[in-house]
């Protein structure tokens, strides 16, 4: 890996998180973005910084990991006995913290009242594609706004794409506009139910066949949501806007996690590709998983003592041993050269490997394999 080893700065993020007041980890799904942002975390406490780590979806072990019974959407103090600074972790409560944003762009409390209860409303604010993303944003300016924090490290939700989460409040303010659905709904908002016989030839054949579907209360669920949302888009535009900003100031980092396979790799360039387009800035790649380096294992000379071995039981047990040995070094080999050619040619502040471990992490002294990999001891 002599290239790409030429093209980067050091093999840790310790600068990043002694230094940086937001760390996103993000990366494709499954390839240990939670995790990662918890040894980020535990290394950011260690380092004597009050850190708070804040998760989307994490799996239960992560919070046993932590010496939690569970992650509540509120911070919980981690207890880090003979550890300087403070770890705390919480889960987005993605409906609480929607609620919030309708509470304070909303012009009086009945319409946020009226939108909250909406049914429209309830069902796109769990599943309207980059809700997830677009709140985490949100919480995290929150979060910011508290001026509590040295270090606030954003775990990204679990999506397809891990561009998702930079793309979610185009998406998002793009729906709340909501041009196409205004144009067919405006009648509804003037005049109620009696649309049908007011709205346009072009759009009629459209709703009648929307309000077959899906029923006519829904039809009017679609007006009162758009009717009451009337005035609100620009407040989350601005917000979004404001994210946006702060995720470009140089104290705001990301740490791209992916795994040494060809598909997270590719999508772990195409985000470092991202954020260089946009400005962004980067603390550095961290392959998960990858298996140990073997620099002092000859595969040739391994496989052919391995075939010189007598024909006996010994000699068999021996051969098949080196034969293993030899396969190992030679995935660990070609793992980090699948790494160099799927990261040729972006611009790589650090690249860390964390070994593929043992079993789960389950525990502080797991977490702390991970967080003495991603930031070791100076």
């Amino acid at each position: 890996m002599t290239h790409l080893e030429d093209r980067i700065e050091r093999t840790d993020i310790r600068r990043a998180i002694e230094r940086a007041h937001i760390i996103v980890t993000t990366g494709a799904g499954g390839v240990g973005k939670t995790t990662t942002a918890a040894g980020i975390g535990l290394a950011g406490a260690t380092a004597g910084r009050r850190t708070l780590v804040m998760t989307i979806d994490p799996a239960r072990r992560l919070a046993q990991a932590m010496g939690l019974d569970d992650l509540a959407p509120t911070p919980q103090r981690v207890d880090l006995p003979g550890v300087s600074g403070e770890l705390h972790a919480m889960m987005l409560d993605m409906q609480s913290t929607f609620d919030g944003v309708i509470d304070r762009h909303a012009s009086d409390a009945s319409k946020a009242r009226n939108i909250k209860k909406n049914r429209i409303y309830q069902t796109l604010s769990s599943t309207l594609s980059g809700t997830h993303e677009y709140m985490a944003m949100e919480k995290l300016h929150e979060l910011h706004d508290e001026g509590t924090w040295d270090l606030l490290v954003i775990d990204t939700p679990p999506t397809r794409s891990a561009l998702d989460f930079l793309d979610a409040p185009k998406r998002m303010t793009s729906f709340l506009e909501g041009r196409l659905l205004r144009i067919l709904l405006r009648p509804a908002m003037a005049t109620g139910r009696g649309y049908l016989r007011v709205v346009g030839a072009g759009a009629t054949a459209l709703v009648r066949l929307a309000g077959k579907v899906t029923g006519m209360e829904l039809l009017d669920d679609l007006a009162d949501f758009f009717g009451n949302f009337e005035g609100m888009y620009e407040g989350f535009k601005q917000r979004a806007e404001q994210v946006l900003e702060l995720l470009s100031e140089p104290t705001s980092q990301f740490v791209i996690v992916t795994a040494p396979e060809p598909p997270p790799l590719r999508e772990a360039k195409f985000f470092l590709e991202r954020l260089e387009q946009e400005g962004l800035h980067q603390a550095g790649v961290v392959v998960n998983r990858i298996q140990p380096a073997l620099d002092d294992v000859d595969e040739t000379a391994v496989r052919s003592a391995a075939d010189a071995q007598p024909d006996t039981d010994e000699g068999h047990a021996v051969a098949g041993a080196l034969r293993m040995l030899a396969d190992v070094a030679s995935l660990a080999t070609r793992e980090r050269r699948d790494v160099e050619a799927a990261l040729f040619g972006v611009p790589l502040k650090a690249l860390v490997e964390v070994p593929l471990l043992q079993s789960d992490i389950h525990d502080l002294d797991g977490l702390e394999q991970i967080s003495s990999r991603v930031a070791p001891a100076a």
